[in-house]
């Protein structure tokens, strides 16, 4: 029989893509505010990989990644994302969403996102919320899955989930966890 064990604590961080109309800096202290302190940003990249959002946004789109610095148990996901749900709908223009935030969290093995949205690789949380495994963590690297979204296989995604997930093991090791 299995021991019961309570998982040891994540690296949460949220995706944000958004219009050419957006307050980056708004966006960062809403998020902050909710998450706390961020502690690493990707460069901001264009968003060219899908049309999905065009006909809600806009189709100059413009991405970035950021990672919040206080560790977390990952039984937190679905609040997560209802969280960013709230703060995307501060953000609406004209009766349309003018920022996506999708939050997720990296831990030793592999990188996990937040959707209200089910699929057949999608595990239901709670509170409308699955959970969709985009990443493993095998022989020093992350690989991709057949369902990861390109934009995640950007080397400005990988680089900067390779960089947290640095962060986040050193701060395993010194034992931050703040839970």
């Amino acid at each position: 029989m299995g021991r019961v064990r309570i998982p040891i604590p994540v690296k949460y961080f949220s995706a944000i893509l958004f219009c050419q109309e957006s307050n980056l800096i708004e966006i960062y202290q809403r998020l902050e505010n909710q998450f706390g302190q961020i502690d690493l940003m990707s460069p901001v990249f264009d968003f060219s990989y899908t049309d999905y959002y065009f006909s809600e946004m806009g189709e100059s789109l413009r991405k970035q990644f950021v990672s919040f610095e206080k560790l977390q148990s990952p039984d937190k996901l679905d609040s997560f994302k209802i969280q960013t749900n709230k703060i995307e709908k501060m953000f609406y223009l004209g009766g349309k969403r003018c920022v996506n935030l999708d939050p997720g969290y990296v831990e030793k093995a592999k990188m996990v996102l937040a959707s209200t949205k089910n699929y057949s690789h999608r595990i239901y949380l709670r509170n409308g919320i699955y959970a969709d495994l985009q990443y493993r963590f095998r022989a020093g690297a992350y690989t991709f899955l057949e369902w990861t979204y390109p934009d995640y296989k950007d080397i400005i995604a990988m680089n900067f989930f390779r960089d947290i997930r640095r962060i986040y093991n050193k701060q395993l090791e010194k034992g931050i966890s703040n839970q």
